[in-house]
């Protein structure tokens, strides 16, 4: 049986909802909390700016990632900056490539030596976290994001990336490894038991994980007392 006492990964909110991550800051287990443009999108957010320093001065003692949104090299130099100025506590996600495939990496090695935080994200290769680690500069603190749900959604098996990822990020202590795209609780349990430092969860998935702790035979119990009370409420009928 699993629970959130059995819990030793750093877990961080995924959203950009400011109700949701209020929620969720009272879990005991949420340490951080990550965004990026399409959750903003979803939530809703009309000024990027003014959210981040909502989000920076409610939270100064929650690690927070805010992305920059520029493809071009200069801008996402001075975005990043901009992002960086809001607060100690926040990390700074830059692409590993920009939107018509090229590296990031002399974007991320610039960052790393002004000895801004980074959260390199979008990452699906292993060729991409050697990238991502080779540009971190020494002593810096910093998040490489590899994206396990998505690969899974298209179908290909993640597991050795995983392991593979945690491999390389050990060797390399400027950056801790966290699991994105997060898609089932167990998903957390698992990252856990692999070694991955930290994971993104979904808002769905946060609320679900603090009733975790049920056996298999009390979730079949659940499931079928959740059937008839929708069978009641529900007006239909068989005979």
């Amino acid at each position: 049986m699993m629970d959130t006492s059995n819990l030793k990964i750093k877990i961080y909110a995924d959203g950009a909802d400011i109700n949701d991550i209020r929620e969720a800051s009272g879990q005991s287990f949420v340490s951080g909390f990550t965004t990026n443009p399409s959750l903003l999108k979803k939530a809703g957010v009309l000024d990027y700016l003014k959210f981040a320093r909502e989000v920076v001065a409610e939270f100064p003692n929650k690690d927070i990632s805010f992305e920059v949104f520029s493809n071009k090299p200069e801008e996402m130099l001075k975005e990043a900056q901009i992002l960086h100025d809001l607060g100690d506590n926040v990390y700074v996600k830059i692409p590993i490539i920009t939107t018509d495939g090229k590296s990031t990496a002399d974007v991320i090695k610039k960052l790393s030596e002004a000895k801004i935080n980074l959260n390199i994200t979008a990452i699906t290769t292993l060729e991409q976290v050697e990238i991502a680690e080779n540009n971190l500069y020494h002593g810096t603190k910093n998040l490489i994001s590899i994206f396990v749900g998505r690969l899974a959604d298209a179908g290909i098996n993640p597991e050795q990336f995983i392991k593979t990822s945690v491999e390389i990020t050990k060797s390399h202590p400027e950056a801790a490894l966290l699991w994105a795209s997060t898609r089932e609780v167990y998903n957390i349990f698992e990252a856990q038991q692999i070694g991955v430092d930290i994971i993104t969860v979904p808002p769905v998935l946060i609320k679900k994980l603090g009733q975790t702790g049920k056996s298999a035979l009390e979730v079949s119990l659940d499931t079928v007392k959740g059937f008839e009370k929708d069978i009641k409420t529900s007006g239909l009928s068989i005979l």
